[in-house]
């Protein structure tokens, strides 16, 4: 147990934090390039904050995150080890700040993985698997633990509970009200445990469960061995769908639940939309690769998460991909790049959560046009055009919107209400001005860019303004901070020449100013 502020403040890193690069899938998106047209400007504006690495203990050094759970200021992490051996871990990050992420509390566990967990009411409870024939406690191999949590910390010796099932390893856990209900693999169960003491309240076997999920007074299981089994919460059998996919051995697959349909992830064929009423097989969202990036590992769908009209996919080998969810059909996108083989996903907010193998936990800020600066910018058109965005001498121009660029360049006026990310240098020319009203992010830490804003022009900032990298201020030139709200996040340095005017009030995160 670790909850020392300082050696946990180690883990925790923004070596490769920055605008994250989408390649979009040309098969599937609809979009083509050549040389004679410009590549147009991304849908997706995303940005790595940070990632937390995975704990080093003695002997055990290939940890890997498994998944993630995140409630209210805290994300919770499980950690396990591939193949026959048993060791894990589970981490506490405090997201109160998502921009500046904190470790708070770690646990190794030298003898067990960590496969699932969740947090309710003061207390984790995960679930995992060790090997009970090397335990004098273990009744098998299956568990579930209650650790205790004060203000982000976990405190063992405020007594740990145990509780056991059948079943090679526990693979998934989902709290309601005061039971927990938590399925294993081969030859395992479905179990209801009472979160106070852990005692077995109800238990049904089945051949290979991988995970549950809860739905309108039912729950719906994935048994590898057949597809999807929907029970009431008393465990009896009410419908099955049947599903043809190899589930692989001893693998994470993942069931859920959205609105009128069960999204299963299926390993290699992809994620399958079903209909929860009718059973239909209604769509197989397929699997992206990168063709700049080959995968390393399986190339299957882990686990789906769904944040508005955007589909997460975690596809392990083959990374993170982000679909369109167009109410009747899901169109995939794009792959996102990000190191790690993607195990898990959750959304909260405009946040995503990747439980990203031996690169730990990722936090990505998806920058989600907000409904209130949409509404205050709803007269203006949308922006649709090119990657590199240049506003030339004499041009005013003013677009709301969220999108990716290469690069931008101001030599006329522009208003950008929204939300943006520029993977390149943002420069302004003498003369020109630069008005933003939402938020703004430059470069990457492993790739640092700059805003130069030139002899004359201005840069007016409304929101938050994030640069991975320089800030570029020359002689005469201005920026302008409007309301008390503004925030600036600059990752290199700020270079102030003669003559600068900086006027407005602004909270500078990193004392750069």
């Amino acid at each position: 147990e670790e909850n020392d502020a300082v050696t946990l403040a180690g883990s925790v890193s923004f070596e490769n934090a920055g605008v994250l690069d989408i390649t979009i899938d040309e098969n599937y998106s609809g979009k083509r390039t050549s040389k004679a047209v410009e590549e147009p400007a991304g849908n997706y504006p995303m940005v790595l904050i940070g990632q937390v690495t995975p704990p080093i203990y003695g002997s055990i050094t290939s940890l890997t995150a498994a998944h993630v759970f995140v409630e209210d200021d805290f994300a919770y992490v499980a950690y396990n080890t591939a193949g026959d051996e048993y060791a894990g871990a589970i981490d506490i990050v405090d997201v109160t700040d998502p921009n500046n992420p904190q470790l708070t509390s770690r646990v190794v566990y030298t003898n067990a993985d960590i496969n699932s967990l969740q947090f309710k009411n003061g207390f984790i409870y995960a679930v995992g698997g060790l090997d009970a024939t090397a335990s004098f406690t273990a009744a098998s191999n299956s568990f579930i633990t209650k650790i205790p949590v004060f203000g982000g910390v976990m405190d063992a010796d405020a007594g740990v509970l145990y509780g056991f099932q059948p079943g090679d390893n526990a693979t998934d856990i989902v709290i309601d009200r005061n039971e927990a209900f938590v399925t294993s693999g081969k030859d395992g169960s479905v179990t209801i445990y009472d979160t106070k003491d852990l005692e077995v309240k109800k238990e049904e076997s089945y051949l290979d469960l991988r995970s549950l999920a809860f739905f309108d007074n039912r729950i719906a299981l994935l048994d590898a061995s057949m597809g999807i089994r929907v029970l009431d919460d008393n465990l009896n059998l009410k419908d099955e769908i049947a599903i043809d996919s190899d589930f692989g051995l001893n693998t994470k697959r993942t069931i859920d639940f959205v609105g009128d349909k069960i999204i299963v992830a299926e390993g290699a064929k992809g994620a399958g939309v079903y209909s929860y009423d009718s059973g239909t097989l209604l769509q197989y969202i397929p699997i992206i690769i990168d063709p700049l990036n080959p995968p390393i590992g399986d190339v299957v769908n882990n686990a789906v998460a769904i944040n508005k009209e955007m589909v997460l996919m975690a596809n392990g080998g083959a990374g993170l991909s982000v679909s369109d969810d167009t109410g009747d059909l899901t169109k995939p996108y794009g792959v996102i790049q990000l190191n790690g083989s993607i195990n898990f996903v959750q959304t909260r907010g405009d946040y995503a959560f990747a439980a990203s193998g031996q690169e730990g936990l990722q936090i990505i800020k998806l920058n989600r046009l907000s409904l209130s600066l949409a509404a205050q910018c709803s007269s203006l058109v949308e922006y649709e055009g090119s990657g590199k965005l240049v506003i030339n001498e004499g041009d005013d121009i003013a677009f709301s919107g969220a999108k990716a660029f290469n690069s931008i360049k101001v030599e006329g006026q522009l208003l950008m209400c929204g939300t943006w990310t520029v993977s390149n240098d943002v420069d302004i020319k003498e003369g020109g001005i630069l008005e933003m009203s939402g938020s703004l992010t430059v470069g990457r830490n492993r790739r640092q860019k700059k805003i130069q804003v030139e002899p004359g022009a201005t840069l007016r900032i409304e929101g938050n303004l994030t640069i991975y990298g320089d800030l570029e201020l020359k002689e005469g030139a201005t920026i302008e901070f409007i309301g008390n709200d503004s925030v600036v996040n600059i990752f290199g340095e700020v270079d102030i020449e003669d003559g600068v005017t900086i006027v407005g009030d602004f909270v500078d995160v990193k004392n750069k100013f």
